[in-house]
């Protein structure tokens, strides 16, 4: 076995992107091919996400052939506990990394556009030639249930938010549980999200009208409270699979709040807001940008904007005796 991996990172989120070793990946679409994936070589993620080769939150995209023409590249993800829908941090690296690459149809300037094909659908990147600074338009976002009453063992009866930035998650002002997503310690904000995240699985049923594939609840985003239009970034922590912190202010995450904040009124079209990243201090940017419909739900299309870096370039092997090189986790 010899896989080849480009290695970056967004707002100190990693990205392992999985360039060779991967048999070719059938199925019509990108949601078959990533079933296809967790049913047949879910061996491959263990070995590149978990240890030795990785860590309990390493976050990997693997490379697959385009199955929508208007694509420049197709991606699946991958983390800890399996793989996710989408992944703004990930496109952020992934657009530069493709415009460095020559995979784009055509490079233009000052930005080229980048059309990545994602499990949730065909997200939009504009990356900027001299800075690398990317911004990304992703699926329409929505706002599934607000001030939903959930009960969480050790915290008792909470009221979350649930939106919709290409997944799905729970959102709640750590605040209401007594903790601070800047001051409070990482396990007691992990172990608030992840009891947050099982209450809601348990209790409530999500529905997403494009596929049932995309109806699950991703994680919880715990924040600052600062919702309003204020000029100065909000905070936020990001909890998701298996007990895994983002690093970064969570692109899919970022869009699920600004569809949340508008849902709201306390952001409008054309607006920035500045997403900070609690534990690194990384700033995404996120506005709405345009009103629209995705079935029965009113939308929004939100852009998000941040820079990826690379940090370098890996082969990795795996030996016929080598039992813990097939990946762990501690």
């Amino acid at each position: 076995m010899k896989l080849q991996t480009c290695e970056m990172h967004t707002g100190g989120e990693p990205l392992r992107i999985i360039e060779s070793g991967y048999p070719d990946i059938p199925g019509e679409t990108l949601l078959e091919k990533r079933s296809f994936v967790r049913k047949n070589l879910d061996h491959l993620r263990k070995q590149l996400m978990w240890e030795p080769r990785g860590h309990f939150d390493m976050y990997g995209a693997l490379l697959v052939k385009v199955s929508r023409p208007e694509a420049d590249l197709a991606v699946i993800f991958m983390h800890n506990e399996g793989y996710s829908t989408m992944c703004g941090h990930a496109c952020i690296a992934l657009a530069r990394y493709a415009v460095d690459k020559g995979l784009v149809k055509s490079v233009t300037s000052p930005e080229t556009k980048v059309t990545i094909e994602c499990p949730c659908g065909l997200v939009e990147c504009f990356t900027d030639l001299i800075s690398g600074h990317t911004r990304f338009v992703s699926v329409p976002a929505f706002v599934f249930q607000t001030d939903v009453a959930i009960h969480v063992d050790g915290y008792g009866e909470l009221r979350v938010d649930i939106s919709y930035g290409g997944a799905f998650y729970a959102i709640l002002a750590a605040k209401t549980a007594g903790l601070n997503v800047k001051k409070s310690g990482i396990l007691e904000l992990v172990n608030l999200a992840a009891s947050i995240t099982e209450s809601v699985k348990k209790q409530v049923k999500l529905y997403h009208p494009e596929s049932s594939d995309l109806a699950f609840l991703y994680g919880t985003i715990l924040t600052d409270g600062k919702d309003e239009h204020s000029g100065k970034p909000t905070a936020n922590v990001c909890v998701f699979a298996n007990r895994q912190v983002d690093r970064s202010p969570c692109g899919s995450g970022v869009t699920a709040r600004v569809a949340l904040q508008f849902y709201k009124g306390f952001l409008g079209i054309g607006q920035t807001l500045l997403f900070e990243s609690a534990k690194t201090g990384d700033i995404f940017s996120g506005k709405a940008v345009e009103e629209t419909r995705i079935g029965d739900f009113q939308a929004v299309k939100v852009e998000v904007g941040g820079k990826g870096w690379y940090t370098g370039s890996a082969t990795f092997t795996l030996e016929d005796e080598d039992k813990l090189g097939k990946g762990f986790l501690l």
